[in-house]
């Protein structure tokens, strides 16, 4: 969104141009909730490739990697994803799965047998280790299967 403020000067006014980010994340720039899909393809039989389908994407907006040691993924249920000792590095994107799997650098994997994100509606919340909110994204039955945030 452009938005045109005049501010006075002592001979007049000047006009200062800028762009306002949506959210405060995107202003300092940080780890924010990109994109969930929380109804995986197909039918909901608990298969790993299902549990897998289930998923919250994050992104680091910064220009530098960000530790993401201690942090917290969890649903309104409190069902929680501790982060271990891992980095999400500038620009990059990581996945968050339900079922289980091998961690790489853009794909970590919670060790599930059960789905977490509520296909009704949910809302995941990142927290820092120290329990200060870094970001959440809510859906409810208007969104598909997936939602960007």
């Amino acid at each position: 969104m452009r938005i045109r403020a005049a501010l006075p000067a002592l001979a007049g006014a000047a006009v200062l141009t800028g762009t306002f980010l949506s959210t405060p994340a995107e202003a300092a720039g940080g780890v924010t909730i990109y994109h969930v899909w929380f109804d995986s393809p197909g039918s909901d039989n608990r298969s790993n490739t299902s549990l897998n389908g289930e998923w919250v994407q994050i992104k680091n907006t910064s220009s530098s990697a960000i530790s993401l040691r201690g942090w917290i993924l969890k649903d309104v249920s409190n069902h929680k994803y501790t982060f271990a000792n891992v980095k999400i590095g500038a620009g990059k994107t990581m996945k968050v799965h339900t079922g289980s799997g091998s961690d790489t650098a853009s794909n970590k994997y919670q060790d599930r047998g059960a789905y977490v994100w509520n296909n009704t509606s949910d809302t995941a919340t990142l927290t820092k280790a120290s329990g200060s909110k870094v970001d959440s994204c809510s859906w409810t039955t208007r969104d598909p299967s997936d939602k960007y945030c």
